[in-house]
């Protein structure tokens, strides 16, 4: 198994439930991928996300072998879902609670409160039909493809989710906080399509909740449970190359020299990775990486983490900054490569839910911020991504921290160059493949290689996409895949 990500982790841990015996290969020196963490003058600062949805997708890894995820990790509610303000002073909370959530909703404008249930409702199908459906199924070919299109066309997965939003509720803001969170699987909500409601659903449904520690908390505890179940993890040796005789995969060489053969080998790897340099010397390799070097790649992330002096139990575990605009700024990140001088900010604040992550009297914070990937923009970031922090820092001091800078103990960025060279993104990308139409079902690449039949892939990259539930899903795809053989 190459890569310890979220996705590795729970592959790993499927296929060591069911007695297959398993090697996880991670080239940094900690697991975690994208959601590795830090700690830097005793702030703790996750890489990736810093809470969690639907925590008993994770529940069920422990389940698998008869035991606890209490025993390792410990989930804390947070609330609001996300607070979202605006420049111009105003705000609103996402919340769990109906009856909040209604209220919120008539204090935006009352017109659209039919509008919020129906997208409720319409949530609530594409969730049963997308993550509980779609997600779960192997699409191998067009005929796969063909038994879901009465599906895609019930829920009008033709439209995109923007669209579909903005037929229920007619205000500007409205029509924003219900549309929004396709970025956190790299979908411009202007192109993702319709079915992406599910998740505004599923954290309705399920709340949101906190890793104590952080969420590298929950990568320790997986690795914990991985080994106690016997399987073997080998960290900061990178693989080099997948090893071939014909079309069927024999084992993998790291750079350290280390050589492991394989009945079976799955890849957590970036997907242009995989193909392009550890199958390099294979035709297959050289050609589907070809083919991927066409498609329509997500945006980057830029991410500044910072700990400060103070305390801000104002400022929730999850806000967005939004700017004057909405469409106009997606169009320039997702279609014209331009970084704008406005910006859309997740600002994410998880010691206001857990103290511990730093030191007493202090607080850590995290902003991302979607910039277009180096295909699209191919700057020189280690001259701007100073400049673009203190930008971040600019607008974060103007609506919430008026102070901030005299506060700061310590911050660093990681910019999209920082994903291209340390996690080998392609193109600095943060969510692989953008989940386009065009890039959906039997359209992505699939969990199992069409040449190479032993080989088999888990996250961002392939089906059913990126975001968290979405990867456990897949993972829980592909060790069906590989179990039946």
């Amino acid at each position: 198994m190459i890569g310890a990500g979220l996705g590795g982790l729970a592959l790993a841990v499927r296929l060591q439930s069911a007695g297959v015996a398993t090697t996880l290969l991670e080239a940094r020196e900690k697991p975690g991928g994208c959601a590795a963490w830090s700690i830097r003058e005793g702030f703790i600062f996750d890489a990736g996300p810093v809470a969690i949805t639907d925590p008993d997708s994770f529940a069920e890894l422990w389940r698998l072998s008869g035991q606890d995820m209490a025993r390792d990790v410990t989930l804390e509610p947070v609330s609001p879902l996300w607070r979202l303000s605006w420049a111009d002073g105003s705000a609103m909370d996402l919340l769990a609670d109906d009856a909040l959530m209604r209220q919120e909703v008539a204090r935006m404008d009352g017109r659209d409160l039919p509008g919020w249930q129906r997208l409720l409702d319409l949530g609530g199908e594409a969730l049963r039909e997308g993550l509980g459906g779609l997600a779960q199924q192997e699409f191998s070919d067009m005929r796969a493809m063909l038994k879901a299109v009465p599906t895609l066309l019930q829920h009008q997965g033709w439209r995109s989710l923007y669209n579909m939003v903005s037929s229920q509720v007619g205000q500007d803001k409205l029509r924003q906080a219900f549309s929004f969170e396709s970025l956190l699987a790299g979908g411009n909500p202007l192109e993702a399509n319709a079915l992406h409601g599910w998740r505004h659903r599923l954290e309705h449904d399920t709340g949101l909740w906190h890793p104590k520690g952080g969420l590298n908390r929950m990568v320790g505890a997986l690795v914990a449970l991985f080994e106690r179940l016997g399987g073997a993890i080998r960290l900061g040796d990178p693989v080099a190359r997948i090893e071939m005789i014909g079309d069927r995969a024999t084992g993998v060489v790291t750079q350290g020299g280390w050589r492991g053969d394989a009945d079976v080998i799955a890849s957590n790897a970036d997907l242009m990775h995989s193909y392009r340099d550890l199958l390099g010397q294979h035709p297959r390799g050289r050609g589907h990486a070809e083919k991927l070097a066409r498609k329509q790649w997500s945006p980057a992330l830029f991410a500044l983490h910072f700990g400060i002096r103070g305390t801000w139990p104002g400022i929730p575990h999850r806000s967005l900054l939004l700017g004057p605009r909405y469409e106009g700024l997606l169009t320039d990140i997702f279609q014209h490569g331009v970084l704008p001088a406005d910006q859309m900010i997740f600002l994410y604040h998880p010691s206001v839910t857990d103290p511990g992550l730093a030191p007493e009297g202090c607080s850590v914070f995290s902003a991302l911020a979607p910039v277009p990937h180096l295909g699209k923009l191919p700057i020189d970031w280690d001259h701007m991504a100073p400049l673009y922090a203190d930008r971040i820092l600019n607008e974060i001091e103007r609506r919430l921290i008026p102070d901030i800078r005299a506060r700061i103990i310590t911050r660093h960025h990681v910019a999209p160059s920082d994903f291209a060279g340390d996690m080998r993104a392609h193109l600095g990308s943060a969510f692989s493949l953008a989940p386009v139409n065009s890039q959906s079902l039997c359209l992505r690449p699939h969990n199992r290689d069409a040449v190479i039949r032993n080989l088999y892939l888990v996250g961002a990259g392939t089906h059913p996409g990126a975001g968290v539930p979405y990867v456990l899903a897949g993972a829980k795809l592909t060790a069906g895949l590989m179990l039946e053989g």
